[in-house]
């Protein structure tokens, strides 16, 4: 039998405030999808929900993220319990990445993960993401790298994923792919935004087979300095609101 994507309403049974986190992260899913990111049912969007218990959103394990809606989504505990039985079942080794980023800092409340093609091509490469772009060079030093160690089933591996992202928003998980954090769903999605982009600006100016242009030091400095503190808020808070809009054009079941 196959999971069900639309589930009953649950907007009357959650407070207001988790019913617009459960609608941001349907959409996050929705974007991804729409950016061509999502990798059928894999990977992984999870969001902290506000107050005490350690409580987060994630997606059913089987509904494709293009099909994702703000009733969907699991409520789950910090080791990946389902806090309602009745719902859907989660792929639990995901929220092992996830959940120990989320319980290490206060401002990881949401943490996207992808497998895009260009992500991986980059993360595969020896160097990483060179400063190769303008996009690249907004989040040059915001990266923290993690040895691939296999399909993360280990719990002990949380540690070593919480050391090497550091205080940094991104990571770059060899080997396997991309990684944000931010306080929010925005945050999270444009910082990925500009990641992705600068992977794949990387794959293609190495593909056509020409040196790659070095930027002074100088520049590279200065324009990390001015852009990733604006990519954690005032560019995420304008964007945001519009990338909703282009959603609600094309398909506002998101919101159910």
């Amino acid at each position: 039998m196959g999971v069900e994507p639309i589930r009953k309403t649950v907007r009357n049974e959650v407070s207001p405030e988790e019913w617009a986190l459960r609608v941001d992260l349907a959409a996050l899913y929705r974007l991804v999808a729409l950016y061509g990111w999502d990798d059928l049912i894999l990977t992984h969007i999870s969001l902290r929900l506000p107050g005490d218990r350690p409580h987060f959103l994630i997606n059913p394990f089987g509904v494709l993220f293009d099909e994702m809606t703000a009733s969907a989504l699991v409520k789950i505990d910090a080791e990946g319990n389902k806090i309602d039985p009745d719902t859907t079942d989660i792929n639990y080794p995901g929220f092992i990445l996830h959940g120990a980023l989320h319980m290490a800092r206060e401002d990881a409340r949401c943490v996207l993960h992808l497998h895009t093609a260009d992500g991986v091509a980059v993360a595969s490469q020896e160097h990483g993401l060179l400063p190769a772009s303008q996009h690249a060079m907004m989040q040059i030093h915001d990266i923290g790298y993690h040895d691939y160690e296999g399909v993360v089933v280990e719990m002990d591996e949380r540690a070593r994923l919480v050391r090497d992202l550091g205080d940094k928003y991104c990571m770059i998980l060899r080997n396997h792919g991309t990684l944000t954090v931010g306080r929010n769903c925005a945050e999270a999605w444009l910082r990925m935004y500009f990641l992705e982009r600068a992977c794949a600006m990387q794959i293609r100016a190495m593909a056509g087979g020409a040196k790659i242009n070095k930027a002074a030091d100088e520049a590279v400095e200065r324009t990390f300095g001015r852009a990733h503190i604006q990519l954690g808020g005032p560019f995420a808070n304008k964007a945001w609101p519009g990338l909703l809009r282009k959603l609600d054009r094309i398909d506002p079941s998101y919101r159910n």
